[in-house]
């Protein structure tokens, strides 16, 4: 891909969400409007690459997308002719006001909870990150067909629900901004650990996620969670050049070569986490990012501080319990009482149907296993784990880790 390609490409997928909110602030109905916008980014693809990105790139777009809109209209019933007839009549406005807030507005739209979790997924990544239909499901490793049926089902539900443009009201904003906090958390860890394939990374979705979070962010600078999960994004995603071999295998953490890390990421995810632990209200995410960042700070897998990283476990389970909660804060338990300690925790722990039949179980026992010195017993759940795992990364690791025994 050549420089101005990429240029080019940056710029359509930044000004995505600000023209389509200014779109559907202007004359409503999210499903045409969005229609209208991915139609004006195929033309500005192609255009752009011949003649140049127009002085004023955010107006082009939104005139053609405004233009395609009113064409889409006059193919519809009469009345809808007659009712819009005065709107499509306004001249497009070549730089629509609030593209801030419109950008927000959208994306906590395409969060609504009246959608399941993966419609909020694919069209948040189609209308907020600008990326297309074919690249959501290369990077979900499903059908181009699924995710369109997706996106279609999401924008016939928001309609049918009756949906607004607006800004939550105050009493309905924390569960608003919950569900895009969310939603930016599932993409960036489908993006980090692929849950199935064989790539171990999908570096185009934690990048796309950790960019609207930072949008999100920048948007309310002042909320927590929102800070946390930047940061946590940030912090963990630092690691990922040392994640993988040159053949592209898994690294532990442990194993990872520390000097590869990015250290300016690392830097900003804990100014970030320190500024809000200091100022807001703690959440699951901001407890999640601390410990990330005990991680990071160890110059050495020796020098990790287990005992922190146990009581903020402790904290986070006491939060938002859950099954990976409660599998993560069993390797602190056991990094710090011993590996005995973690597994006979883990033997009840195998009782939460969350847990059942989970890779990332036989897994940890097998760790503690090791650890504890039974040699047979850990490669027995070594090779369980990579039976169970659909991510072919992970499965070589584990096959690794029985093999050497």
């Amino acid at each position: 891909m050549g420089r101005e390609t990429q240029r080019i490409e940056e710029l359509l997928r930044e000004l995505t969400p600000q023209v389509l909110g200014a779109l559907v602030r202007r004359h409503g109905g999210f499903d045409s409007c969005e229609d209208a916008v991915q139609e004006a980014l195929l033309a500005a693809a192609v255009q752009w690459r011949s003649d140049g990105v127009p002085d004023n790139p955010h107006g082009w777009l939104f005139t053609v997308a405004s233009r395609r809109r009113t064409e889409l209209w006059r193919n519809e019933t009469a009345r809808l002719r007659r009712e819009q007839s005065a709107a499509a009549l306004v001249g497009p406005d070549p730089e629509p006001i609030s593209s801030i807030d419109d950008t927000l507005t959208l994306l906590l739209l395409c969060c609504h909870p009246a959608l399941t979790p993966v419609s909020q997924v694919a069209l948040t990544l189609r209308a907020v990150g600008g990326l297309s239909t074919a690249e959501i499901a290369r990077a979900f490793l499903v059908p181009e067909a699924t995710i369109g049926q997706r996106i279609s089902r999401a924008k016939q539900r928001i309609q049918s629900t009756g949906a607004e443009f607006r800004m939550p009201t105050e009493a309905e904003r924390p569960e608003r901004v919950a569900a895009v906090l969310h939603v930016l958390y599932l993409i960036f860890n489908e993006g980090y650990t692929a849950s199935s394939g064989s790539l171990l990374h999908r570096v185009e979705l934690s990048a796309e996620a950790i960019r609207l979070t930072r949008q999100f962010h920048e948007r309310l600078p002042h909320d927590g969670e929102v800070a946390g999960l930047l940061a946590l994004m940030l912090l963990t995603d630092a690691r990922r050049p040392a994640r993988t071999s040159p053949d592209g295998g898994l690294i532990p953490l442990a194993d990872q070569d520390r000097e590869q890390w990015d250290e300016t990421a690392i830097a900003e995810g804990i100014g970030l986490i320190t500024n809000a632990l200091a100022n807001a209200p703690v959440g699951p995410y901001q407890l999640q990012a601390a410990i990330a960042a005990v991680h990071d700070e160890a110059v050495s897998p020796q020098d990790t501080d287990w005992a922190q990283i146990l009581g903020l476990y402790e904290l986070l389970r006491v939060l938002t319990p859950g099954p990976m909660v409660t599998l993560n804060r069993l390797v602190a338990l056991a990094m710090v009482h011993g590996p005995q300690a973690g597994l006979r925790e883990l033997a009840a722990a195998r009782a939460d149907p969350g847990l059942a039949g989970h890779h990332r179980v036989d897994a940890v026992r097998a760790h503690l296993l090791e650890l504890a010195g039974d040699v047979e017993g850990a490669r027995i759940a070594y090779r369980l784990a990579a039976r169970r795992t659909l991510s072919i990364p992970e499965q070589r690791y584990l096959e690794s880790r029985a093999a050497r025994l």
